[in-house]
């Protein structure tokens, strides 16, 4: 069964996966007329008023950082020391490249997720891919696929590669018993997603810039420390992205195939664009202004924040540590904290722990928001099925930090790359409408009016949508 998984595994990531997530960013960059470069000036705008409670849905800044807790987990640890270890620095170079160009996928699913939400019984909005492959291509039953992917890799696997990493972590700087990690990591999500979708809101509002501050922030101080070394690494990263390094040696091909394969797995792994779990929670979002390409250009930042920066903060400690990434004799998590110990000292291993925690727990809590929102959608939201998720949640949180499961996460890689194709499929089917979002979106910004969906000026689009979605007044 390993074997088969990793078989299959390899296949989709190996190939199908790279080339249909980069093949879908660049349609989506050139469909919606270079989104990533053009609208990113508009980001500020987009958060405007984005601190202050919105009627019916959370503020921008709040499903933005929502959504930085579920993609800034123990892959922008572990995953890129991995990726380095195995693609070597160039690697880093190609992760950048997913992130650019995953920002366009970002801004099509998030956009299209704000455009065909709803509101629930409770008055709050609802939405995501399963939604917009209900009501925009009329076809519940690719929703229920997707919907049944993402509770199997967010609502059960997931949880337990963010568990394990975190485990690992602690027991290589504390010597802590993975039980006790176990048990007490357990309670504190317990204690966390019991809360309201506000509640949890308002905390990661606070808590998820917070994290990215303190590891972004020790990252750059140590690069400043080193500063003389840094046009030397980037160079070296660049001519390793290239093959440039190995062309005496022959292995150009393999080198550049092993730096592009695991830099767009990584970055894709870690920024998420294009999976469609993020859409889940940017649907939650009052957007302002009110238009569906507002919460898009926002989700987007989210790619950059998460690759460009954190990812690149983390490869940076691995990098410039010295340490031989071509040696692999620990795990990802463990190869930078022993990064971090040769830079700062024997606290270093520590510190990582601590960040790892923090990422872990946020991205358990924002995987289970992500699985309770498809609940609604499978209409199984009820307090039987609700309990049943967040025990399965406490179960896999222990079970992750007790035992190494490479099967587990064999089986995360297909059922993710499962869950994408069936989003990217939906995306590419519904580009026409990215594109009229875009459109419209630009247009009023080059008249110099505040952009306002207005859904009357195109009745395909307006039959879709559900009622009280996009018919309130906008606001003063």
């Amino acid at each position: 069964m390993p074997d088969f998984l990793s078989f299959i595994g390899e296949i989709l990531w190996g190939s199908v996966m790279i080339y249909l997530l980069l093949g879908c960013g660049v349609w989506f960059t050139w469909r919606t007329g270079y989104v990533q470069f053009r609208y990113i000036r508009q980001f500020g705008k987009s958060l405007k008023g984005s601190l202050t409670p919105q009627k019916g849905g959370l503020t921008s800044f709040q499903v933005l950082c929502v959504s930085l807790a579920a993609r800034v987990g123990s892959g922008n640890l572990a995953g890129v020391a991995i990726a380095i270890t195995v693609g070597g620095p160039g690697a880093v170079f190609w992760m950048w490249v997913s992130a650019i160009v995953g920002m366009a996928s970002s801004f099509a699913e998030s956009s299209l997720a704000q455009l065909y939400k709803e509101k629930d019984d409770a008055g709050h909005f609802r939405g995501g891919p399963a939604w917009y492959m209900e009501r925009g291509l009329g076809m519940r039953w690719m929703g229920v696929v997707f919907s049944i992917f993402l509770l199997l890799a967010y609502g059960l696997i997931f949880n337990t590669v963010q568990a394990n990493s975190m485990a690992r972590s602690l027991e290589f700087a504390f010597d802590t018993p993975k039980l006790a990690t176990g048990i007490i990591a357990g309670i504190a999500v317990m204690l966390l997603i019991t809360r309201s979708l506000r509640q949890l809101a308002r905390m990661m509002q606070w808590l998820a810039p917070l994290m990215a501050i303190l590891w972004v922030g020790a990252s750059l101080i140590i690069s400043l420390w080193h500063i003389v070394e840094i046009p030397a690494l980037i160079e070296m990263i660049v001519r390793s992205a290239f093959g440039w390094q190995e062309a005496a040696s022959g292995a150009v091909g393999y080198t550049i195939s092993q730096a592009i394969t695991n830099g767009f797995q990584r970055g894709m792994f870690s920024n998420e664009a294009g999976m469609g779990s993020t859409p889940n929670i940017a649907a939650a979002a009052a957007s302002w202004p009110p238009h569906p390409a507002a919460q898009g250009i926002v989700q987007m930042i989210g790619v950059f924040i998460d690759t460009v920066i954190i990812c690149t903060a983390s490869a940076m400690v691995v990098l410039l540590s010295g340490h031989d990434t071509e040696i692999v004799t620990h795990s990802g998590v463990h190869l930078i904290q022993q990064s971090m110990n040769m830079l700062v000292g024997d606290w270093g291993a520590g510190f990582v722990a601590f960040i790892m925690v923090l990422f872990a727990i946020t991205s358990i809590v924002a995987n289970y928001l992500y699985a309770k929102n498809n609940l609604v959608f499978l209409r199984l939201h009820n307090r039987v099925t609700v309990w049943i998720l967040r025990a399965i949640t406490l179960l896999m949180v222990l079970a992750g930090s007790l035992l190494s499961m490479p099967i587990i996460w064999q089986l995360a890689d297909v059922i993710m790359a499962l869950m994408a194709i069936t989003n990217l499929t939906a995306l590419l089917l519904l580009s026409p409408v990215v594109r009229i979002i875009a459109r419209d979106y630009l247009r009023q910004r080059k008249l110099g009016v505040q952009p306002v969906f207005n859904a009357r000026y195109y009745p395909d689009i307006e039959q879709q949508l559900a009622p009280g979605a996009w018919d309130e007044p906008p606001r003063e």
